[in-house]
C-alpha cells in the first residue's frame, strides 16, 4: 500500500469518517476515496454501493479490475434518557451490532442496576457531548420528554449531521419542540430530519415494541443514508 494513502486512511479512521481504498489490480496503484467524493462512471457506482454496504471486494469497471477495501466507522447509538424504552433497546442494539450509550442527568434513573453492562452517563448532555462529540455515524434518540434534557442533544445531533435522529412524543409535542429548536438556531430543513413520533409505524404500544420500532428505523436510516437525496436529485 502506498504510504501516503495509508497515512490518509488512518487519519480518516481516527476521525470516524468513511473511506475506501481503491486498488487497481492491473498496475497495483492505490487511490483513497472519501465518502462524498465524486467518482464518475461504473467505478463511481461500485464505490457508492460499497459505502452503503460496508463490504469490501473486487469489481469490474471500465474494462479493469479493482479491489475496493471499505473502511466505515462502526455506527453507534446514543440514547438521551434512562427510560423503560432504553432498558428494552439496550440489549437489542447490542445484538444488532450498534454500540449503545445512555445519557441522563437524573441519577435516580441512570443507575447500573437498571442498565447493567451499558455505557451510562448520569450527566447533562451538554457535558457528555462536549467530551464525546456526535458525528455522522452516530444515531441519537431523545426519549425523556423533558426539553431541558432533550433539546440540546437534538440540536447537537442536527449540527453533527447524525445519520438518524428520533424524538419521542406526539405530533403536538413535536410542534412545540420545533419552535424551541428554531429558537436555538436550527433551520427548518435540519429539523425536518427528526423522526417524530419516533420509530417505524408498526403500531408499537409497549416500551419493548417502541424499542423494536426505534432500532428498525435506525438500521434503515443507516443502510439507506444518502439514497433519498440521490433519488430527489434524479
Amino acid at each position: 500500500m502506498d504510504p501516503y494513502a495509508l497515512k490518509t486512511l488512518n487519519a480518516e479512521r481516527r476521525a470516524r469518517r468513511a473511506a475506501i481504498l481503491v486498488t487497481d489490480l492491473g498496475d497495483g496503484r492505490d487511490r483513497l476515496v472519501r465518502e462524498g467524493d465524486s467518482v464518475a462512471g461504473e467505478l463511481g457506482q461500485a464505490i457508492a454501493k460499497a459505502f452503503q454496504s460496508g463490504n469490501s471486494g473486487s469489481i469490474e469497471a471500465e474494462g479493469r479490475t479493482f479491489f475496493l477495501n471499505a473502511h466505515l466507522p462502526q455506527p453507534r447509538l446514543v440514547l438521551i434518557g434512562a427510560v423503560h424504552i432504553s432498558q428494552a433497546l439496550a440489549p437489542m442494539a447490542k445484538i444488532a451490532g450498534y454500540p449503545l450509550e445512555i445519557v441522563d442527568p437524573r441519577t435516580a434513573f441512570a443507575t447500573p442496576d437498571r442498565f447493567p453492562d451499558v455505557a451510562l452517563h448520569a450527566e447533562w448532555p451538554e457535558d457528555v457531548l462536549k467530551r464525546q462529540p456526535l458525528d455522522s455515524y452516530t444515531a441519537l434518540a431523545a426519549l425523556t420528554h423533558d426539553p431541558k434534557i432533550d433539546d440540546f442533544a437534538l440540536k447537537a445531533a442536527l449540527d453533527a449531521n447524525c445519520f438518524y435522529i428520533g424524538a419521542l412524543g406526539s405530533r403536538k409535542t413535536h410542534a412545540k419542540r420545533v419552535e424551541r429548536l428554531l429558537a436555538l438556531g436550527a433551520s427548518a430543513d435540519q429539523i425536518g430530519r427528526i423522526h417524530a413520533p419516533i420509530g417505524l409505524d408498526i403500531g408499537a404500544a409497549s416500551p419493548a415494541e417502541i424499542a423494536v420500532a426505534v432500532l428498525a428505523q435506525t438500521i434503515h436510516a443507516f443502510r439507506s443514508r444518502g439514497l433519498e437525496a440521490k433519488g430527489a436529485a434524479a
